[in-house]
This record gives structure tokens, C-alpha cells and sequence, in this order.
């Protein structure tokens, strides 16, 4: 468990090296449910970022070195420990994040099912023997590890996000360091904590949160130092321009997968009952509070009232009045939400669904709302809203969709509702998304399929049978027959 202070309150420790880490600078972490400081925080410094990368640079020849297979066996391993803690771990998330229990289940057994997947794929990594243009010449492409891999990873599902920052990394044979949100750090100090009981060898897996104020300092020192030789972040598209602005003075390649405003698209032969449960609950689950969260519900104008109707029925059935009041991470998520609601208002957009106006008991609880005749005028139609608040738009045509569907600087996913899979998968080559879900929420997320975005959304892939290229570099061996 959490490591403690003279005072004998727990306080949330670094680990660094294998090592239990309590720091000079203790932050607390609230509950977001109730307001109430939850547990405190050691928080690192720019010397701490420098010993976790040299523990990972001492841990790298030794790791890489390991078998496939061993290294399999490991990471086998950690799975079944992270499952045998399952309660735990769901109970982190609930009080760290606000998330219900139902989301926090999913995105844990996604998490621990990602390291089990990863794993198995390791002796699968392969190199090549091309064929090469002069005659008694060969050739051989080798894929190697990076070395140090810096993982940055939100708070939003730090089961997904936590585990497959550095899981992939390390299957493929780096050493790993992970800097995990401060708004949930007993969650990813239990992903560490997980991989150290498996037997992970010492510095590893390194596992760093830090005080807001100190978040640039530190996070500059490690993208800096010469031993870190890739990065991933999983963010906003605003922070993420930093964090690749940043790696790219430091000439490190990174790996973005950053903001959202997805799109579900219901064409007139939909499905609408189904439809409209699926739009309801991609833009409500874990209150909006997700990159793939359904932004905005586009809908052909000859079914758009019956439409309206069901999907106001399926939000009162799963979000309304009986249920709890969904809590988000901090009150300035639900004034945000409230400003792009009331902007749109003002310019003459409707409420189809909830009360912009309501207040709750918690300052960091907000019910869904849905919102009518958005137009390009309200900041609603192209800001990230990352919050239990959707747009409903009517077009005339498939293309009009389509074309809505692209008015956005952001391309992570998206959905089309259609009971004819030829005009989905029309509909589906055409919208400038990392991926496209025909009659299925945009929210989607396996280790199967590869995962990123396109335009602002961000580059490289997490996942999918090449997921491991992300993490390995080629070395070309060229030899002639003497």
C-alpha cells in the first residue's frame, strides 16, 4: 500500500527503481464526488526525473537482452496479479476520478486484458530478409528496441491509458518510465506496484507524478535527457502540441493521441431505437469525459423528430432524473461545459434534452444535456466539450453529413448508424477519422485493433498487429559473399 509520513497519513509514494519513493513535496488529491481530499501525493522533482531515467538506462541492456519468452512470462504474470487486486484498483478509480462503477469495471478489465494480449504477441516480432539488387549481396532488417521510452498518461481511464503507455514498450524491450495525471496517482502508483510484485527487474518500469506547478520543469527534463529515446502522450491536442514541440527540439520521435469531436452519423435507414441508445450513451459514459466521447450526433432531416424523441427517451432511461448526478474530475470541467451551452443559447440554438440551468450539490457534478439547431457560430460546434454535453444536427443528405462529420480540426473516431454495411463502409472511407464504427459507439478501444487519430487528433497508433513497430527501430545488416 501506500507508503506513509511521520504523521502517519498516507501519503502516495514515487517508484523509482523498484523503490517506494516519499518526496519533500506532498500535494493532496481530492475526491471529486464529495470535494474532500481523498489521500496525499509525493510529487516529483526535476532531480527525481533525472534518477528514473538513469534507473531505466541502467535497467535497458539487461531487459532487452532477456528472452521473448521470459519477458512474456512476466508480463503473463503481472495480469494475473492485477486481477487477483481487481477490487482495489476499481476503488481507486471511483475516488480518484468520479467515475461510476460500471465504466471503472470496463476500462480495469481492458486494462488487464491489454497485458495479457501484449504479451502473448511477443515472441511474434519478426525481422526481414529482403532481396537486394546486387548480385552476391544479402541483407537482413533487424528490429530492435528504442532504449528509455517516456509514457505520459491522463487520469480519465488510467487502466487503459496507464498500462498501454508503457506495456508495449516494455514487451518490446524497452525500459520504461511513466508519468501518470496528478488528479490519479494511486491508480497508476498500483500499475507499478502490480509489475514490481510480478518480478519486473529493478528500474523497469518507473512510475513519476509531480504538482501542477511543477509540471513543465519536470516534463521538459525528461523529454530532454539523452537517455529517453521516445515518447508517448495521451492528452489534449493544446498540451500535446507542447509535449511534440518540446520532443522535436530534443529531435526524440513521439507518439500523440490528443483530442476529439467525434461525430455519429444516422443515416435515414438506421436503426433508430439502436441508434439512439448508442449516441446516448457514447456521449454520456464516464460524463463525456472521454476522447472518443460522441460530440455530435448528425441525423438525416426525413428521420431527425422520430430520432430527437428516441434519443431523448434512451438519455432520460440511462441519465436521467433517477440517476446519480455524474460527477466530473474538477468544477472548471462543468463551468466549461456550461459556457459552451449558454454561448450556443444565446446565438439561437435549442435544449432538447436536460436543464442548462440546473446546479447540483457537488460543484463538480453536471447532468447530460443535449443541444438542439447548433450552428458553426457557437463555440459548441468545434470545441472539444470533454464533458456531458452533445449537439444535435440535422442535414439533408448523406454527403451534407459526411461533410459536417470533417468540419472539425480533430480526426480520432467516429460512428455511422445505417442497416445497409455497403453505405456505412461508403459513408465510413470517407470521414477523416483514426476509425469509423458502423452501428457501434464511437467509444471503442481494444488491443487488437490499432488506435490513434488524424489531423489534430494526433499521429502514430497504439495497438493492432504492428502496434510493436511504434516501439522497435530497424537496423539494416547488408553483407557480400567474398
Amino acid at each position: 500500500m501506500a507508503a506513509q509520513t511521520n504523521s502517519t497519513q498516507a501519503v502516495v509514494p514515487l517508484l523509482i527503481n523498484n523503490k517506494s519513493i516519499v518526496t519533500d513535496t506532498i500535494f493532496d488529491v481530492y475526491n471529486p464526488a464529495n470535494g474532500k481530499v481523498a489521500h496525499r501525493c509525493a510529487g516529483a522533482s526535476v532531480d527525481d526525473a533525472k534518477r528514473a531515467v538513469e534507473a531505466a538506462k541502467a535497467a535497458f541492456p539487461a531487459w532487452s537482452k532477456m528472452t521473448p519468452y521470459a519477458r512474456r512470462d512476466i508480463l503473463m504474470k503481472a495480469s494475473d496479479i492485477m486481477l487477483s487486486r481487481r477490487e482495489e484498483l476499481i476503488a481507486y478509480q471511483i475516488e480518484e476520478t468520479g467515475s461510476g462503477r460500471l465504466f471503472a469495471e470496463k476500462t480495469f478489465e481492458l486494462g488487464a486484458g491489454f497485458i495479457k494480449d501484449f504479451a502473448a504477441r511477443i515472441p511474434s516480432i519478426e525481422g526481414s530478409v529482403p532481396s537486394v539488387s546486387e548480385e552476391g549481396e544479402c541483407a537482413m532488417v533487424f528490429k530492435e528496441p528504442y532504449g528509455v521510452v517516456l509514457g505520459i498518461a491522463p487520469w480519465n481511464a488510467p487502466f487503459i491509458l496507464g498500462t498501454r503507455a508503457i506495456l508495449l514498450p516494455l514487451a518490446a524491450g524497452n525500459t520504461t518510465i511513466l508519468k501518470g495525471s496528478e488528479l490519479a496517482p494511486k491508480c497508476f502508483w498500483a500499475l507499478g506496484d502490480i509489475f514490481r510484485e510480478a518480478g519486473l527487474p529493478d528500474g523497469c518500469v518507473n512510475i513519476l507524478y509531480h504538482q501542477p506547478s511543477d509540471a513543465a520543469a519536470v516534463t521538459t527534463a525528461l523529454i530532454a535527457h539523452s537517455a529517453v529515446r521516445k515518447v508517448s502522450f495521451t492528452g489534449s491536442t493544446h498540451v500535446g502540441s507542447i509535449i511534440a514541440s518540446t520532443a522535436g527540439k530534443y529531435v526524440k520521435p513521439v507518439l500523440l493521441e490528443l483530442g476529439g469531436k467525434a461525430s455519429a452519423i444516422v443515416l435515414d435507414d438506421a436503426n433508430l431505437e439502436q441508434a439512439a441508445f448508442s449516441c446516448a450513451l457514447g456521449a454520456f459514459m464516464h460524463s463525456g469525459q472521454i476522447c472518443m466521447s460522441t460530440e455530435r450526433i448528425v441525423v438525416q432531416r426525413p428521420i431527425a423528430e422520430k430520432f430527437r424523441q428516441l434519443l431523448v427517451d434512451a438519455a432520460e432511461k440511462v441519465f436521467g432524473q433517477h440517476a446519480p448526478a455524474p460527477v466530473l474530475v474538477a468544477s472548471a470541467a462543468v463551468k466549461k461545459n456550461k459556457a459552451l451551452v449558454a454561448d450556443a443559447l444565446s446565438k439561437g440554438a435549442d435544449v432538447v434534452f436536460g436543464d442548462p440551468k440546473a446546479t447540483e450539490d457537488c460543484g463538480c457534478s453536471m447532468r447530460p444535456l443535449i443541444v438542439g439547431n447548433v450552428t458553426k457560430e457557437m463555440d459548441l460546434y468545434a470545441t472539444e466539450s470533454f464533458g456531458p454535453t452533445v449537439s444535435l444536427i440535422v442535414v439533408e443528405s448523406e454527403e451534407d453529413a459526411v461533410a459536417l462529420a470533417n468540419d472539425t480540426e480533430y480526426g480520432l473516431t467516429s460512428a455511422v448508424f445505417t442497416d445497409n454495411l455497403f453505405r456505412g463502409l461508403r459513408v465510413a472511407k470517407q470521414i477523416e477519422s483514426g476509425a469509423v464504427h458502423i452501428n457501434s459507439l464511437t467509444v471503442h478501444d481494444e488491443p487488437v485493433l490499432p488506435h490513434g487519430g488524424y489531423k489534430n487528433s494526433g499521429f502514430g497508433r497504439f495497438g493492432g498487429p504492428a502496434g510493436y513497430d511504434e516501439w522497435l527501430q530497424t537496423k539494416t545488416v547488408t553483407w557480400r559473399q567474398s
